[in-house]
């Protein structure tokens, strides 16, 4: 199987290395050719263009950072829809909008090959470990298809439906990541002004009903001081605001949404688009002149459990 990716950011060039890491055949691409050194260095080919990979390979992954770039890989005169041959399998890997996914899918189809979309989700340490899971919306002879490539690259793999659904659901777990992400915040906050040691109140948090994936990760960085998540503020912003999109799109009328993206779009303004997501928690440090940091906690995540290999997740009424 040769597998083409394209787009080599901070999940993009993880994901890859888990490709060739597990033995496939890798070709990649990204604007910044610095980017695909490492894996360059582990035996990939840097990819001609776009349009020459979708003619080489047999799948073609993007993992790109707004759908507006989605849409100029394939569409451009040198992109993967000019070089597209039958059968080859697109996979769209970027957090994007379902219309989006569709639109661009329908003109994959047409030109012979098949579209699924199929984001990710755990965080940059999994990605870089092959234990991140991945959503994938497509038909089930598609699912077939690539689920050798998506267990090479993660270890839970979802068939979410048709495509697009991933998408849906992918936009719907960031919006519950940043909501839990912001009240952590308060949480941490109020802790920290109320007298309480941080460092117990981390455990607190872990061992209670207040738990998460976010407060096990995100939280520690927070108390670390460095809040180097791999994730900044803008992307946060633009996946919120795509579940809020898709709520109107739908008739339902949220109210905790859009107080997250005034919270998001205060922070970005104040420290930056490409702040890290989790120095949020900037507005009530400054509000209360207070830092909240503790010791003992990493700059960074680090995924310490083994790799393992992926396999399909069944649900329960399937």
């Amino acid at each position: 199987m040769h597998v083409g990716f394209i787009g080599l950011g901070n999940v993009g060039s993880k994901l890859a290395g888990s490709v060739i890491r597990n033995g496939l055949t890798l070709t990649v691409f990204d604007l910044n050719k610095e980017a695909a050194e490492p894996l360059l260095a582990q035996g990939a080919a840097f990819g001609e263009s776009p349009r020459q990979m979708a003619t080489d390979c047999d799948v073609i992954i993007t993992c790109l950072p707004s759908p507006a770039a989605s849409a100029a890989v394939l569409e451009n005169a040198d992109g993967v829809l000019a070089g597209l041959t039958k059968d080859t399998v697109w996979a769209e890997m970027s957090t994007t909008d379902e219309a989006e996914v569709l639109r661009l899918g329908e003109k994959v189809n047409a030109a012979g090959g098949h579209a699924v979309d199929c984001p990710v989700s755990g965080g940059c340490h999994r990605a870089a470990t092959g234990n991140i899971a991945i959503l994938a919306g497509c038909s089930r002879d598609t699912f077939d298809r690539m689920l050798p490539v998506l267990t090479k690259m993660g270890r839970r793999i979802l068939h979410t439906g048709e495509l697009g659904s991933a998408s849906k659901l992918k936009v719907m777990t960031n919006y519950l990541a940043t909501a839990n992400l912001l009240t952590l915040c308060e949480a941490l906050v109020t802790c920290k002004a109320a007298g309480l040691d941080l460092a117990t109140t981390y455990e607190a948090i872990r061992i209670s009903s207040g738990n998460s994936f976010v407060h096990e990760t995100e939280s520690q960085v927070i108390l670390n001081g460095s809040r180097d998540i791999n994730f900044t503020m803008d992307l946060v912003l633009k996946d919120i605001g795509l579940f809020q999109q898709m709520a109107e799109r739908n008739g339902v009328p949220l109210e905790i949404s859009p107080l997250l993206i005034d919270i998001m779009s205060d922070g970005a303004q104040k420290y930056g688009q490409r702040e890290w997501s989790p120095n949020i928690i900037r507005r009530l440090e400054d509000a209360c002149d207070l830092k909240v940091l503790a010791d003992g906690f990493p700059a960074e995540m680090v995924d310490d459990e083994p790799e393992e290999p992926g396999y399909e997740i069944k649900p329960k009424s399937a």
